[in-house]
């Protein structure tokens, strides 16, 4: 795995609130995005808002209980086939696999790990992401 963040994800509660706090309190500059979620570009890393619902679903791990701490860290590679060598590589170093690779509705793919300590990390192949 290369050593790089390229999206940190935050599953918040209320994500106009949330938005308002990142753009206008933190002065955080938003990339123009869907309804549904917040992006905003900090250099080569970008932060995510989206409501913890949805996270735990696309993560496929429940909302509320063990599992799920309210984010996920995510790590872009360049290809699907890279998304599904990197996690069969978790896995055997103990990770555990809570989404396996699969087609995404932006046209990409992906799929989630939890770590050794239970965060989770999406790894994807995003053809449109700017940063690899």
């Amino acid at each position: 795995m290369e050593p790089r963040i390229s999206l940190i994800t935050l599953g918040v509660a209320d994500l106009e609130r949330a938005t308002r706090f990142y753009q206008d309190c933190l002065g955080l500059p938003r990339i123009a995005t869907p309804p549904t979620v917040t992006f905003f570009e900090l250099s080569k890393t970008w932060l995510a808002l989206w409501s913890r619902e949805s996270l735990a679903a696309d993560a496929g791990v429940p909302v509320d209980g063990a599992g799920f701490r309210g984010f996920a860290l995510a790590h872009n590679v360049r290809s699907p086939a890279e998304v599904d060598a990197l996690l069969a590589r978790v896995a055997d170093f103990g990770a555990t696999i809570t989404k396996p690779g699969h087609a995404t509705d932006c046209g990409g793919y992906s799929g989630y790990f939890a770590d050794l300590d239970g965060f989770l990390w999406e790894v994807a192949h995003n053809p449109a992401f700017p940063h690899l």
